[in-house]
């Protein structure tokens, strides 16, 4: 019979990798969006965008060329909308990943955040190279309110859990 420390080990073990694959599966879908020329970027975010625009009733009675222009005012938003939404369970996976460890809250914070803003940085760098593409500081500063989004999601949850536990031991 396992002891209750052993299968605590292993829910921790379980936790962790779960958390790192979450977190390196996050980072190859954003290496792969970043790697698309400008072109194909472009064209898959107004795919989204239009998706968006089609689904509100307000926009189904309207003509082509009224859609057309919501889409074109829309789209930089849901571009931006995007990266916050992409660096958000990039920072909620880091601080999850960290929470596996029994360090300081403040030192798991700082480790999640210089983490995903480190990729964030890499990243545009990433997309200087590619054609159509350029690097944007205000894309990084997008993508790390979404990393801090994420890790304050996870505080979050781990103050629920924490609580609920608590409650059930009463």
């Amino acid at each position: 019979m396992e002891t209750t420390q052993i299968k605590f080990k292993r829910n921790l073990i379980l936790k962790r990798i779960i958390f790192l694959f979450l977190l390196l599966a996050t980072f190859c879908i954003i290496f792969n969006f970043s790697s698309q020329n400008g072109i194909e970027s472009g064209n898959l975010s107004k795919k989204v965008t239009t998706f968006i625009v089609e689904i509100f009733s307000k926009f189904k009675t309207m003509n082509s060329s009224m859609k057309l222009h919501y889409i074109a005012k829309l789209h930089p938003i849901v571009r931006k909308l995007a990266h916050f939404s992409i660096y958000t369970l990039v920072g909620f996976s880091i601080m999850g990943f960290m929470c596996t460890f029994n360090i300081k809250n403040k030192y798991k914070v700082f480790v999640s955040i210089v983490i995903g803003v480190i990729y964030a940085v890499t990243d545009e760098i990433h997309q200087s190279f590619t054609p159509g593409r350029g690097p944007s500081p205000m894309d990084v500063c997008i993508d790390s309110l979404g990393v801090l989004t994420g890790i304050f999601i996870m505080m979050l949850f781990v103050i629920f859990i924490e609580a609920i536990a608590d409650w059930l031991k009463r």
